[in-house]
């Protein structure tokens, strides 16, 4: 439009709304001042601008000071324990951790007891909530980037997509999918907190699934597990009115320990062989990442393995493989493109078929994206890859449905609908920043 028409404000002004949604905001500012030239008694538009440059500040400012800090926010709130600076409030009432030879311990009853506190509105002490975040980032930190997960026979495992924050259809999905046990596990492919404003409950039930049985939860990160994203869209605001700031640089460390991906491994001959592409050992097994493929062939499922993630953020640009399984989309046309986000590309049917190939991989599974409708769910590229995205009703206006898919032993699929549920009155986004509460990504 720009092209066409130079002097077309609102293209200018669309684009810079784009730009701070991606977290671009010198190229957004610019643009934003472009239209002042334009329309230079444009109200609205030098609210904007004024918040855009105030976005730009604060976010090159605390960049400076993380860059000042050495000690990881997980060193800084064991060391804060140890010297007695995070101690359990003696008048809570709550359910409690269970403690061995002083150390805490977590049960499937306090689970149960704290899914029931957070359905009465009421919030965590902040050691509780500490040693929650502590308990995953253990487990996280011993697993590698891409982590293999078998599937052995009479077990299955269910691939959940975003989940943002909507804590009453999280205790619904679960419903739905059981709770981690002995023959069933479960995925969570990122995205589980921001734009939802109830992210921290969220998060951490799903940590505290991973604390108690870490071979049986597994969590890949998603671009929403970001301090850049986190800032705008919610979660930094609701940890920090809720539990504290140190708090949140506690999760927002912890989520840079959350494997990149996972590689679902089932151990049965498949039932059905014809046309699929099947391991070195003739099995089926599928790749679940939250965005998708690579700006560049030929990538490996080792070389996946050994990014060095923990302590680094994604950003936006910089480490290719970390970028793109974040941030990447599908596209029906070959080859590779443009990304209508701004981050990251866009991969087509070519792509996903000679990565699969390469690897020896069945297909794969992503999410990221709202599948608006009828299934909550997409499959595209000749059945090679599918979204899946399981925050129904997304932000309370889209009417899509969400979804999740059952593995078999065999690596057989099997696709599962459900509906939103009613929640408490508050609304999407009630704890986000810089005035992006009515944005959608």
């Amino acid at each position: 439009a720009i092209e066409l028409s130079p002097k077309y404000a609102k293209a200018y002004y669309r684009r810079a709304m784009c730009n701070i949604q991606t977290l671009r905001y010198p190229a957004a500012i610019a643009d934003l001042k472009k239209v002042m030239q334009l329309e230079p008694s444009n109200q609205q538009v030098k609210t904007q601008l004024e918040s855009a440059q105030k976005l730009l500040r604060r976010s090159e400012f605390e960049k400076a000071i993380e860059m000042e800090e050495e000690q990881s926010a997980v060193d800084r709130c064991r060391e804060i324990i140890t010297g007695g600076g995070c101690v359990l409030d003696k008048d809570y009432t709550g359910p409690r951790l269970d403690e061995i030879d002083g150390k805490y311990q977590i049960s499937l009853e306090f689970i149960q007891a704290m899914i029931s506190w957070f359905k009465d509105g009421k919030t965590l002490p902040k050691r509780y909530v500490w040693e929650i975040v502590l308990g995953a980032y253990e487990q996280f930190a011993k697993e590698p980037s891409l982590v293999e997960v078998p599937v052995p026979e009479g077990a299955t495992l269910d691939v959940i997509g975003d989940v943002h924050g909507q804590f009453y259809d999280v205790l619904h999905l679960f419903s739905l999918t059981q709770p981690p046990s002995e023959n069933h596990i479960l995925l969570m492919n990122g995205d589980l907190v921001d734009r939802g404003s109830w992210s921290i409950e969220v998060i951490l039930l799903a940590f505290a699934y991973k604390w108690l049985y870490p071979t049986k939860m597994y969590i890949n990160r998603g671009n929403h597990e970001a301090k850049d994203m986190n800032r705008q869209y919610g979660f930094e605001g609701e940890a920090k009115a809720k539990h504290g700031e140190q708090s949140y640089k506690l999760f927002a460390h912890a989520f840079t320990a959350m494997p990149l991906a996972t590689l679902v491994s089932p151990t049965q001959p498949p039932t059905n062989k014809a046309s699929a592409i099947l391991s070195p050992e003739g099995r089926k097994r599928y790749f679940v990442t939250h965005g998708g493929l690579f700006s560049k062939d030929g990538v490996t499922l080792d070389e996946i393995k050994k990014i060095d993630r923990i302590g680094k953020q994604p950003g936006t640009e910089g480490l290719i493989c970390a970028t793109h399984l974040l941030w990447t989309d599908p596209q029906e046309v070959p080859g590779r493109g443009p990304s209508k986000r701004g981050v990251g590309i866009s991969f087509g049917p070519d792509v996903t078929r000679r990565w699969c190939e390469l690897n020896g991989v069945t297909g794969i599974l992503r999410s990221h994206e709202v599948r608006q409708g009828e299934y909550g769910y997409a499959i595209e590229h000749g059945g090679l890859c599918t979204t899946v995205f399981s925050a129904p009703n997304y932000v309370d206006q889209v009417g899509n449905k969400g979804a999740f898919i059952r593995i078999d032993s065999r690596g057989t699929q099997e696709y599962f609908q459900f509906e939103a549920q009613p929640h408490p009155p508050m609304k999407p986004m009630a704890y986000a920043g810089g005035g992006l509460a009515s944005l959608m990504m």
